[in-house]
C-alpha cells in the first residue's frame, strides 16, 4: 500500500450521490456539553444498516428550487444541501429546524405531506412561507469511497435546536430509534458496544466533542476550511490505517483499517 500525504486533494468519486446531514445541538438539562440528536438506521437499510447517524439524506431536485427561491444561484449545491438537511430532518424526526413560523401542530401535517410525496417548494408557496437557511453552519463535506457501501457526497451542517414540546419520532421506513446525547456520550456508547457508528460519524463526533455548545462549535468551525474529505488507506508500521487530512480540525485522523465500520 502506498502512503498519501495529508495535503492530497481528492477528486469527487464518479457516481457519488449528493446528500446533506444536520448536527442539531441543544443545551443539556444537566448543564454539561450540548446534546446532539441522533437516529438509528433500520437493520434492513442498504447503507449503514443499524448504525447511529445524524439526520439527513439525499438532495432532491426540488431542493434546488427551494434554494433558488431563497436567493441562492440556480444549481447552487450548498443552498440545495441546506434545504435537504432541513427537509430530511423534518421527515425523519418530526423536528422543524430552520422554520420558525411553523407551529408544532402544523409541523406534523407538513411532515405527513412531505412523506406522502408533496414538494417542499409547493408547501412553502401555499403557506407563503420561508425557511431560515442561513441558520445552518457548514463545517465539513465527506465523500468516502468504500467499495462495500454506496458513495455519498455529504455536506455537514450544525444548527441550534429550536424550542419544541412534542415528542420526536422516527420515520419507521428508515429508522428504528431516536435519542439525544452529547458527542462524548455517543462515543462512549459506541466504545461500550451499545451502538454502532460508521467511520465518518465517529470522526465528526470526536470533532464535535471538542466544543461544549453550539456557539463554541460554530467558532471552531469558522477556523477551518470546508474541504472534501475522502479517506484513504495508508500503511504505517506495517499496518493499514484509514486516514483523513490533519488540517481540518479533527483530533483523530486515522484508525486501524480492521477496526473501521465503513457502511
Amino acid at each position: 500500500m502506498t502512503g498519501i500525504a495529508s495535503s492530497f486533494a481528492p477528486a469527487l468519486p464518479e457516481g457519488a450521490i449528493p446528500a446533506a446531514t444536520l448536527v442539531i445541538m441543544r443545551p443539556s438539562a444537566g448543564g454539561g456539553p450540548d446534546e446532539i440528536l441522533m437516529v438509528k438506521r433500520s437493520s434492513n437499510m442498504a447503507f449503514a444498516a443499524g448504525a447511529v447517524v445524524f439526520p439527513g439524506g439525499r438532495i432532491d431536485p426540488d431542493d434546488f428550487t427551494v434554494a433558488q427561491r431563497h436567493g441562492f444561484a440556480e444549481g447552487d449545491a450548498d443552498g440545495a444541501a441546506r434545504v435537504a438537511a432541513l427537509r430530511e430532518t423534518l421527515e425523519e424526526t418530526g423536528l422543524a429546524v430552520g422554520w420558525p413560523s411553523l407551529s408544532e401542530h402544523d409541523s406534523s401535517d407538513v411532515r405527513r405531506a412531505l412523506l406522502g410525496g408533496e414538494l417542499l417548494s409547493d408547501i412553502l408557496a401555499a403557506r407563503n412561507d420561508r425557511v431560515a437557511l442561513d441558520a445552518l453552519v457548514p463545517f465539513t463535506r465527506w465523500c468516502p469511497n468504500f467499495k462495500e457501501a454506496r458513495t455519498f457526497d455529504t455536506r455537514f451542517y450544525a444548527v441550534s435546536a429550536p424550542p419544541h414540546g412534542h415528542e420526536l419520532t422516527v420515520e419507521e421506513a428508515e429508522h428504528s430509534h431516536i435519542f439525544w446525547a452529547s458527542a462524548k456520550g455517543t462515543l462512549a456508547m459506541a466504545d461500550a458496544g451499545e451502538i454502532s457508528i460508521i467511520f465518518p460519524t465517529r470522526r465528526n463526533l470526536e470533532r464535535l466533542s471538542q466544543a461544549n455548545d453550539f456557539e463554541e462549535f460554530s467558532l471552531h468551525a469558522g477556523q477551518f476550511p470546508v474541504e472534501l474529505v475522502t479517506p484513504w488507506i495508508e500503511e504505517r508500521d506495517g499496518r493499514p490505517y484509514l486516514c483523513i487530512p490533519d488540517h481540518l480540525g479533527y483530533p483523530v485522523t486515522r484508525e486501524a483499517f480492521d477496526r473501521v465500520r465503513r457502511g
